[in-house]
């Protein structure tokens, strides 16, 4: 396969050299869309080796994603392997990834296997949500929230998702194994730095169980 790394960003010009200098040892093409940052993270990513996209404005972590994949797609990829910038996923960890899609169109990494170092409040939100989005999906994914994935083209271009935030990457789940996309799992290291969620509990929650209640319908 031909597979490039994703790298959505947001204000991330500290850790995105890292993480690029990282993935390129196992991966050659690497593209980071910049969420609008409004620090140096588009200077630090270009210089690090990558192609960068650029969102004129803010739009969301999901937006970042089917804006990246689509162009990987387009110009004629396999397959995209997606990768936080903010250095809590292992690039070391990406041939993974690449066996497992050997016979799946999706895989996610799984970080529940070792969670001793994950605040338990992110163990038992990751546990409730991977158990709806996995009843939802009708197929059992242990990690939903985990965004350390690979994407085939066959599977992105098979599914229309609505969500473009961190919703989206649980959107995805449930589109593709509706579709009768394989999706598999792989155990990947859970890794906390100095980064800094940019998650909001009450807002992020509100839409998680929004886009639940319209998938919910939509079966």
């Amino acid at each position: 396969m031909k597979i490039a790394a994703l790298i959505p960003a947001y204000r991330e010009e500290k850790h995105i050299g890292d993480v690029i200098a990282a993935t390129l040892p196992f991966i050659a093409d690497i593209l980071v869309v910049d969420d609008g940052s409004p620090d140096r993270t588009r200077e630090v990513a270009e210089t690090a080796g990558a192609t960068v996209l650029v969102n004129e404005q803010n739009m969301g972590k999901g937006a970042s994603l089917a804006r990246g994949l689509d162009h990987l797609f387009a110009k004629g990829f396999d397959a995209a392997v997606c990768l936080d910038a903010d250095g809590q996923h292992l690039p070391a960890e990406i041939p993974r990834f690449i066996a497992a899609a050997e016979s799946a169109d999706l895989v996610v990494g799984n970080r529940m296997a070792k969670v001793a170092t994950m605040p338990f409040a992110r163990v038992w939100t990751n546990r409730v949500t991977s158990w709806i989005l996995s009843r939802l999906a009708g197929v059992t994914v242990p990690d939903t929230q985990c965004g350390f994935r690979l994407v085939r083209r066959e599977a992105w271009q098979g599914v229309s998702i609505r969500t473009r935030n961190y919703d989206f990457e649980g959107e995805m789940i449930v589109a593709m194994g509706r579709k009768g996309f394989r999706v598999a799992s792989v155990p990947v290291s859970t890794i906390y730095g100095d980064e800094v969620s940019t998650i909001n509990p009450v807002r992020d929650t509100v839409r998680f169980f929004s886009m639940v209640w319209r998938l919910s319908k939509n079966q």
